[in-house]
Order: structure tokens, then C-alpha cells, then sequence
């Protein structure tokens, strides 16, 4: 039936929250009676299945606090309700049900333009935006970021230093301060040699203050580290580590209800351990990135997981580099 999705959206939105039949059928431009001769109709198998997606769809929308997509919604529903459905539910099924219920994912804010500043000492950009990683520890990337709140009508702020490995995109270190400063730096790499004093990865970074002084230059030759450095002005040289800093704001201000500096810090240590547990990424299958991590220390030959195109850049260069 053509408009199967629009009497379902229909039938949940008057019973889970009270919406008029009447009024909804005359913004729909419908007649009541076409939506009642539906209804006392007898529902075939797809429209079943519509209906149990859909009940799936707004219980995992309310539990993420409206975080997840069309596709993450898909990769939860079919990694969760594999044995109630009966075959793998197709993305463009639960696009359609959440637009037609009204149900949009969070979306990230434009990043203001890149601030230029003066190293001390600099390095080649040795990564050059080869963001592919066959084996966890090949390559980390790391940079510091900002996060405000308000005392009374004040602005104050919380600074939020993290390593990333390409491998599984997990942050394997991070530390929050109230100052950007070497120590936040320092005392990030440092809970990271912790954890993994073996490592010796390509480490890159930005061209920021604390990166290139004498004194994290040392650390690095210490546990014979390769340095590489984004370009000046070039902030997609380090593309991951920012495309998590736009995940963790969008998200993670829509999970938690942020008022003081004790909320914020429970924000950020909360959504690490969500986003490196719970949080499932389509390009690994379905796996979070610890699920990934764990399988890939207990392997001789770890998963390649291939980086999707991006369709945007692949328009581009059809158009202008062709």
C-alpha cells in the first residue's frame, strides 16, 4: 500500500503520544476513512514488520537521547534484533520510518576557521593524510580541545587532551585540565606509555605550542616515535581526531544535561567509556571500537577495516580533476 508508512506514523503518534487523528489526517491532506478502512484491515507480513521496526526505532531513539541516525539506527537494530526479525532490515527501511516519525539524528556545528600560531620547532607531515591502519599502534594521532560552561553569567573552560589510534579510532588516552598548557599534553602521552609502553607508532599532531617544544620533542626520541605535523592552515591533515571532536560535542551535549564544571567532567569521562563501548560504527561491521581493539591483540593477521570513500571528495575530483 503507497501511504502503508504515513498510517503507521499515524497509529504510533496517536497511541504513544496522544496526537489528534483528526487533526493529523487533515495536515496530511487525508480522509479519516481511507486511515480506518486501513486500520481494520488485515495487516500483511511487511507492514507487521513496520510496525516492530518502528517500536524499535523510538525505543532506541529515546535511549540515545535522539543521538543516533538512519544508519546507525540500522546497524543497532540489526546487531540487537537478530533473532526476532526475520531477515537483515534494509537502511533506506529505517530512513523512510524515522522521517515519516519525525526523528532526525544530532548534527555537528561548522568548526570556526583554523588559528595559526608559531612553533617553537616543527616536523614534516609525514602522515599526509594516509589515515588507513592495518594493526593497532601504527599510527596515533592527538590534539586538545575546548568544552565551556558557565559560572553565573562567567565563561569558564575545560581543555580535553586525547591520543587516537587509526586502527580502531579508540581514544587510548586522554586527560581534562582547566588550562591548556604542556602538562595536559605531557600527561596525556605519558598515561598512554602507560598503557602501551611497547608502542612506537607514527605519532602526529598539529603545529601547537606544546607539540613542538624541546621538551616533548625528547619524549618522542625517547620512545623512538616518528613525528609528523599537520600543514599550517591545513586542519584535515589531522581529520580524524577533529571529525571526533565534532562526534563528542554534538552528541554528548544532547546526552547529559551540562550545567557546571563536576557535569562536564562526568560528560566527557561518561561518553569516552559510551563511545569506546557502546557506541557501534558501521565501517567496523557493527563493532565497537573496543570490540575491535580486543580482537585485533588476539590475532596474528588483525581485520583490515578499508576507510569508505568519501562521496563528497569522489564528485569533486570527477568534476574538476577529470
Amino acid at each position: 500500500m503507497r501511504q502503508e508508512h504515513i498510517y503507521i506514523a499515524i497509529e504510533f503518534l496517536n497511541t504513544h503520544m496522544g496526537y489528534s487523528i483528526k487533526e493529523m489526517c487533515i495536515a496530511l491532506k487525508l480522509n479519516r476513512s481511507s486511515y480506518y478502512k486501513w486500520k481494520k484491515r488485515n495487516p500483511s507480513p511487511s507492514e507487521l514488520l513496520n510496525l516492530r521496526i518502528t517500536e524499535y526505532v523510538k525505543d532506541l531513539y529515546e535511549k540515545s537521547n535522539g543521538v543516533l541516525g538512519y544508519r546507525q539506527m540500522c546497524i543497532n537494530i540489526n546487531r540487537e534484533k537478530t533473532d526476532e526479525l526475520p531477515h537483515v532490515i534494509n537502511v533506506k527501511r529505517v530512513r523512510r520510518i524515522m522521517r515519516i516519525l519525525g526523528l532526525k539524528s544530532v548534527i555537528r556545528k561548522k568548526r570556526p576557521d583554523y588559528v595559526k600560531s608559531t612553533p617553537e620547532i616543527t616536523a614534516e607531515n609525514v602522515l599526509n593524510r594516509d589515515f588507513k591502519a592495518t594493526v593497532p599502534f601504527e599510527k596515533w594521532l592527538t590534539d586538545v580541545t575546548e568544552f565551556k560552561y558557565y559560572v553565573g553569567p562567567e565563561v569558564k573552560k575545560l581543555y580535553l587532551s586525547a591520543i587516537l589510534d587509526l586502527y580502531d579510532r579508540r581514544i587510548i588516552a586522554y586527560k581534562i585540565g582547566d588550562s591548556n598548557n604542556n602538562s595536559l599534553v605531557f600527561e596525556t602521552f605519558d598515561e598512554a606509555l602507560k598503557l602501551y609502553p611497547e608502542a612506537k607508532p607514527i605519532f602526529h599532531s598539529d603545529r601547537g605550542f606544546q607539540y613542538t617544544s624541546k621538551v616533548f620533542q625528547q619524549k618522542l626520541g625517547i620512545q623512538q616515535m616518528k613525528q609528523s605535523m599537520s600543514r599550517v592552515g591545513h586542519c584535515i591533515d589531522n581529520g580524524p581526531t577533529e571529525g571526533f571532536w565534532g562526534i563528542i560535542k554534538s552528541e554528548m551535549y544532547q546526552m547529559y544535561d551540562i550545567t557546571d564544571e563536576q557535569t562536564l567532567r562526568f560528560a566527557i569521562n561518561d561518553y569516552m567509556k559510551f563511545y569506546s563501548e557502546t557506541r557501534i560504527q558501521e565501517r567496523f561491521n557493527g563493532k565497537t571500537p573496543l570490540e575491535v581493539r580486543t580482537e585485533a591483540l588476539v590475532s596474528n593477521n588483525p581485520i583490515e577495516y578499508p576507510i569508505p570513500e568519501n562521496r563528497r571528495i569522489k564528485k569533486y575530483k570527477e568534476k574538476w580533476c577529470a
